[in-house]
């Protein structure tokens, strides 16, 4: 077992980790893995001997009667039992794939994706003729393999070292895969870029991590040549998708060159040069998150964290050769490169969407995929859309799927096979929205409603699990084991890591509570990053001395040693889609709206957008009214005019928008109140600030009804 001897930011220099995960003393290491292994092996010895002689009772309910989770002493002197495993892998924190244990990097995992599965189907996109999306066209995983040689040895014939970041600033394609793979194959380190954060954003990246190199697409060019003066470390811009006679010329001065994506290429072989392969300790990405206020925050993945993640996984969902997976999820997030890891590993086909969201379900027909992942967001939207078709097809066929879902539901719950005729009847109907293969569905990001994850399980049926994870800890920390029919959970850990709840008594959360062991869920393992580049301060505020990660988040273990994710620390939560929302940050701007004397702005990770509640100022809504000729009978009355609500939110956009503010980060829905908050009413503290909790539970109605109409608005988009 290792732990984590200090804690300290990434340094400048790359090829320096910092931080190592160092041995414990093997005597201390062993009389822990020995006493381990006894309370484990006599529990295990007490279930089948039905004995009623347990020397270890704890680990004898966890192992044989739990099934999910294993737990244990922290240290081997305390008392204390509050650390979970894996049940699949209890003694020992995975950190390879068991079946090939020779996999330390990712060019080592890709290395034997083209050894087994060369010849097959890879990289996919639609291809147009006369002007028509048509079929998938194909790269072959060897075909991806001499293009990946291609690109790497092209960036070493323009001076690119080993050890220098790379940046990937446009949206899935194959071409990001390829500089990915070429990255990894010649010890170079991939930095995502995305448009979401921000041009100030992407210029702090750039400078932060001092690329040499950028791959970008020709919408993303123009905002590059806006800043060549401020990004002097950028010596190459790479173009995918662009014309030769389209890419501009740079002076001489300048330092930087610009080249075609085709031309790198060729210009790579003519010029083929050995891999210089990584180690896994080696940096593998440098992914910056957007974080909830100040600048991004760089976190530093090692080969071997990321191999670690993908090898626990693999213990618990395997994919195969014949399996096919559409990618439009972001490729700069952590969610989707995780998944590009465990996709490559098993040979699997990924077709890519068009790059539009509009049309990802005429994709979806066309590739017909086995595995699809996506985010709450989207199944919200899906299950919304199904519904208010259901209702919309009459009461016949209303009731008929009524049937059709009770039953299945009813067999599904006792752990019985569903009868076929309900898919025959109902759902393959249903199935066919997303190409009438899928056998695989995930959900990550945020969590996922519990009915909306039944209302999965029942329509489309096949593996459906729900994950938990961060981009500091490689991604899964937590998903739902096959089988598990209880929702409303995020699983048992990853066999790669170990989870404690540790107490949170300002928020009354502690592992002493009752059912449920309650607090601030933590994570260690080798999956865990290891720190922000060029930031001791932050990487100290997560990282303790004993290499457990403090992710902020507060859970609970239920039944079956299953982890439940419950609240957050701080007031910084996540919406459905994954981003995170500084509350009071927001209300602070909307605070210069002529209409707001106080603002509650609301958002939980059910739901994808924010809703706002505003004490109004009764002046100038009188005053708007007047300038309207609009009359009321009170004030009260005018609130709930929706006129005056469209009137306050268009007030609200234009403050939004003045101040910058990014598109989650605006007020989908707006409800006005009369009432000032006070701490009379519990509304504030004694130093005037938002009491959310009470605030939630007080204007809880009017929050339900603005995401009702929320929902209603989106479904009617969605048939």
């Amino acid at each position: 077992m290792s732990s984590l001897k200090s804690k300290r930011a990434i340094p400048e220099n790359g090829n320096q980790k910092g931080k190592e995960f160092t041995s414990m003393d093997s005597t201390t290491a062993q009389r822990r893995l020995n006493t381990i292994h006894a309370h484990l092996v006599s529990a295990v010895e007490s279930a089948f001997s039905h004995s009623h002689l347990r020397s270890s009772p704890t680990a004898a309910e966890f192992l044989s009667e739990q099934n999910y989770s294993v737990v244990l002493p922290e240290k081997l002197q305390t008392g204390k039992w509050n650390v979970y495993r894996s049940a699949r892998s209890p003694l020992k924190l995975v950190s390879r794939f068991p079946d090939h244990p020779d996999i330390g990097t990712l060019h080592d995992n890709f290395l034997l994706a083209v050894d087994f599965f060369g010849d097959n189907n890879y990289l996919g996109t639609r291809i147009r003729v006369d002007g028509t999306v048509g079929e998938y066209k194909w790269m072959t995983y060897r075909e991806a393999a001499t293009a990946r040689t291609a690109i790497g040895c092209g960036l070493i014939h323009h001076g690119i070292l080993k050890g220098s970041c790379i940046g990937l600033y446009f949206i899935n394609r194959p071409e990001w895969i390829i500089a990915d793979h070429a990255c990894s194959a010649y010890s170079l380190i991939s930095v995502p870029l995305y448009d979401t954060l921000g041009p100030d954003a992407v210029k702090y990246i750039i400078n932060h991590a001092e690329l040499k190199a950028v791959f970008c697409v020709p919408q993303t060019l123009n905002p590059l040549l806006s800043i060549l003066s401020e990004i002097p470390s950028v010596r190459l811009i790479v173009v995918v998708g662009g014309m030769e006679n389209e890419v501009p010329s740079l002076p001489s001065s300048t330092g930087i060159q610009i080249v075609t994506y085709s031309r790198l290429l060729n210009q790579g072989r003519s010029y083929l040069q050995p891999f210089c392969q990584p180690k896994p300790d080696d940096i593998a990405t440098i992914c910056y998150t957007s974080g909830t206020t100040g600048t991004p925050k760089g976190v530093v993945l090692t080969h071997g964290n990321l191999i670690a993640n993908a090898a626990g996984f693999s213990l618990t969902v395997k994919f195969n050769p014949t399996d096919v997976y559409i990618s439009y999820l972001p490729l700069a997030h952590i969610f989707e490169r995780f998944n590009q890891i465990n996709l490559a590993h098993y040979g699997v086909a990924v077709g890519f969407y068009q790059g539009d969201n509009m049309r990802l379900m005429d994709d979806l027909a066309s590739l017909r995929p086995t595995l699809f992942c996506s985010v709450p967001r989207l199944y919200n939207r899906i299950y919304a859309g199904i519904l208010n078709a259901v209702k919309e097809s009459g009461t016949l066929k209303e009731r008929l799927f009524n049937a059709a879902y009770n039953s299945k539901k009813q067999a599904i719950m006792n752990g019985k096979s569903p009868s076929p005729i309900w898919d025959r009847l109902v759902f393959n109907k249903i199935k066919a929205r997303l190409g009438g293969r899928v056998r695989f569905m995930a959900s990550g990001a945020s969590p996922l409603s519990p009915d909306v994850m039944d209302f999965l399980k029942i329509c489309f049926g096949g593996h459906i699990i729900e994950g938990y994870g961060m981009t500091e800890t490689s991604c899964v920390i937590s998903c739902m084991d096959e089988g598990d029919i209880l929702s409303g959970h995020v699983g048992s850990p990853n066999p790669a890591c170990e989870i404690k709840l540790v107490d949170v008594p300002e928020m009354n959360y502690t592992s002493d509570d009752q059912p449920y062991p309650r607090g601030e869920i933590c994570v260690r393992g080798p999956i865990v990053f290891q720190g922000y580049y060029k930031d001791e301060m932050q990487t100290r505020e997560v990282l303790d001395e004993d290499g457990w990660l403090h992710t902020g988040d507060i859970g609970l273990w239920h039944t079956g040693g299953r982890l439940k994710i419950i609240d957050r620390k701080k007031n910084i939560f996540k919406l459905a889609q994954g981003e995170y929302i500084a509350p009071e940050k927001i209300e602070n701007v909307y605070a210069k709206c002529k209409f707001i004397a106080q603002c509650f702005i609301y958002g939980d990770s059910l739901n994808s957008s924010l809703v706002a509640i505003v004490s109004v100022d009764q002046d100038a809504l009188k005053a708007w009214a007047s300038s309207q000729g609009i009359k009321y009978k009170d004030l009260e009355q005018l609130c709930n005019d929706p006129r005056a609500r469209a009137a306050v939110q268009a007030e609200m956009d234009a403050v939004g928008r003045d101040a910058q503010l990014r598109g989650f980060e605006f007020a989908k829905s707006v409800t006005l109140v009369l009432e000032p908050f006070t701490m009379e009413n519990g509304l504030l503290t004694p130093t005037f600030k938002i009491k959310r909790a009470q605030a939630k539970a007080y204007f809880a109605k009017a929050i339900s009804n603005m995401y009702v109409e929320l929902t209603t608005s989106d479904s009617s988009h969605v048939k």
